[in-house]
């Protein structure tokens, strides 16, 4: 993956995939899908890019993997 997402196309892709916003506390939202299993996300909030190392992150506290996140 060469290219960095922002915040904003990780939210745009966790909504796509039955999550739902769920909260803001500071500088980090909170998405929800309920289901089996439920899952919980935090997405840091208001960034143009997001490090590698926390985009790994949201991919593994959302069960979605890199295919889902390429457009």
């Amino acid at each position: 993956m060469s290219k960095f997402l922002s915040s904003k196309e990780i939210e745009t892709i966790l909504l796509q995939h039955g999550f739902v916003f769920v909260s803001t506390r500071g500088s980090h939202e909170k998405f929800r899908k309920v289901g089996s299993p439920s899952r919980v996300v935090i997405v840091p909030a208001n960034r143009k890019e997001i490090p590698f190392g926390t985009f790994r992150s949201i991919m593994r506290q959302s069960g979605l993997n890199m295919d889902d996140f390429i457009t």
